[in-house]
């Protein structure tokens, strides 16, 4: 007697799903629908995107040319309402984000040397924050192009923009020009930064090292945010053997851009010139044990709560091996709604002034 149809295909059906080859291909299937999917989104998010800013070409123009004040942006958004009930982007605040969204970018010549369209491979609410927060057309640049580099949330892209990573990146004092070949110098410059901000920690006044580390570590997400794209922790207090001794490593990292070793060393005081001969010797010993074909040279990050640059710049002048020295930062700078409430240095120096 005959198998009934289906258990013959019930028991194909689980021979194909244990099968590597039929694995290989579902994965590589779901893998171009994905693909398909992305590219669609962005699609549309370009198209809409390329919509808007004719749109506020044509709002801008519109208000020049008829002196049309803020009121035709109310009833043209009632009026787009009325006809696409459905679409939330024709609200007046809508209208006027893209109106000061064209306006930012159009006004500056340096637009005619970079492509619109860039703006319009990332989220409009990323490019609401970006026009909102940045200061000038260069800063806003550069998070346009970090966000479309990386696929930064709104959430991680307000973070980078409030703590500053324009300003700090690429600021670390360092010796890789003369330790590291071009281009692995330029691009071991750019990924490090001045100060790191740390502000995730709650430490008391009197923190040592080890409290700092540990704290780093529990809090390893924000850490590697704060590090960067790229850094993977390997660990921490990581033994490596010279000789008969064992020596430990505050945290070691791989950075999977530069394709090198990172030695972080930690210090709850201010920059001393021992501390790069310290760190050279930890560099050297990674570089001889755990380092392999393929691999560049080992970068040490000597992060301390201050620092004098001139010894700093002293202290790695004869060093061999690459190292960054940087600061970190345990809180955020005042708010600025804080700072106008409180005196300046000079109002300060006119109060006592008075008084002598």
């Amino acid at each position: 007697m005959k198998k009934p149809i289906r258990k013959v295909l019930d028991k194909n059906s689980n021979h194909l799903a244990e099968s590597p080859e039929y694995k290989i291909w579902l994965t590589e299937l779901k893998q171009q629908f994905l693909s398909a999917q992305l590219k669609a989104t962005l699609k549309v998010n370009a198209t809409l995107l390329e919509f808007y800013w004719a749109l506020g070409a044509d709002i801008d123009d519109k208000q020049k040319e008829s002196a049309w004040g803020d009121g035709f942006l109310t009833q043209l958004s009632d009026d787009l309402i009325a006809e696409f009930p459905d679409i939330k982007g024709f609200s007046k605040r809508n209208l006027e984000h893209i109106r000061k969204w064209y306006r930012f970018w159009s006004a500056n010549p340096a637009i005619a040397k970079q492509p619109v369209s860039q703006l319009w491979q990332i989220p409009w609410g990323h490019n609401i924050v970006i026009i909102s927060k940045s200061q000038s057309y260069d800063e806003a640049s550069y998070y346009v192009a970090k966000t479309q580099k990386h696929g930064w949330s709104r959430s991680v892209l307000v973070h980078q923009i409030e703590l500053g990573l324009w300003q700090r990146e690429g600021k670390v004092l360092s010796n890789f020009e003369q330790t590291l070949v071009s281009p692995q110098s330029d691009l071991a410059q750019q990924t490090l930064k001045d100060p790191y901000i740390f502000d995730f920690l709650a430490l008391t006044s009197d923190y040592n090292e080890r409290e700092l580390e540990q704290g780093l570590v529990n809090h390893i997400t924000q850490f590697l945010l704060e590090l960067g794209a790229g850094f993977a922790y390997i660990g921490k207090q990581v033994p490596i053997q010279v000789g008969e001794r064992d020596f430990f490593l505050d945290l070691l990292f791989y950075h999977t851009q530069l394709h090198c070793y990172v030695v972080i060393e930690l210090k709850a005081i201010d920059f001393e010139p021992e501390h790069a001969g310290k760190l050279n010797f930890y560099i050297k010993a990674v570089d001889e044990s755990l380092r392999q074909e393929g691999d560049q040279p080992t970068i040490g990050i000597l992060l301390c709560k201050n620092k004098d640059k001139l010894v700093a710049e002293y202290a790695l002048s004869d060093i061999q091996k690459p190292i960054g020295v940087s600061e970190y930062q345990l809180t955020q700078s005042l708010p600025k709604n804080l700072q106008s409430k409180l005196p300046s240095i000079a109002d300060i120096e006119n109060e006592l002034g008075g008084d002598l």
